[in-house]
């Protein structure tokens, strides 16, 4: 019986963020997947394989929120990007992440190896920078 309570814990603990994780898996899987990563191995550093339980759930939740850029790269590629003076495409409608941009008449940029984003390119669609998988063409970041 004295697993039940360490297990009843772990339970409290985990499901808000795995619930969460539910919610934002198909947007921004890269920036989940490092969150997932760095938040385990500083959990476990801290509490043990709990630490490393706990700390991906939370982990995978804060780096989905933060994109794939994440929190420290986002400011530079947007000084960059609008340092390049690339040409707005005018789309009508909200730029969110999701959109699928036509087929026709928009540029691609590659991403600079400094931001270590291999494979996604870049526009500006609205006067916003956005990061787009180009197989796809989907935004996958908007870069505010």
């Amino acid at each position: 019986m004295r697993i039940a309570a360490p297990l009843a814990l772990l339970a409290t603990l985990v499901a808000p963020p795995i619930a969460l994780l539910g919610l934002a898996a198909g947007a921004r899987a890269q920036g989940l997947e490092r969150g997932a990563q760095e938040g385990a191995s500083r959990g476990e550093e801290m509490a043990g394989p709990l630490g490393a339980i706990v700390g991906g759930a939370i982990g995978a939740a804060v780096g989905t929120a933060n994109g794939i850029l994440g929190v420290d790269r986002r400011e530079r590629f947007r000084i960059y990007a609008r340092g390049e003076r690339r040409p707005s495409i005018a789309l009508a409608g909200p730029v969110r992440v999701g959109t699928v941009l036509p087929e026709d008449g928009i540029v691609y940029y590659d991403v600079p190896r400094e931001f270590a984003l291999p494979d996604y390119s870049y526009t500006i669609v609205n006067d916003h920078p956005v990061l787009v998988d180009p197989r796809s063409r989907r935004i996958v970041e908007v870069i505010d």
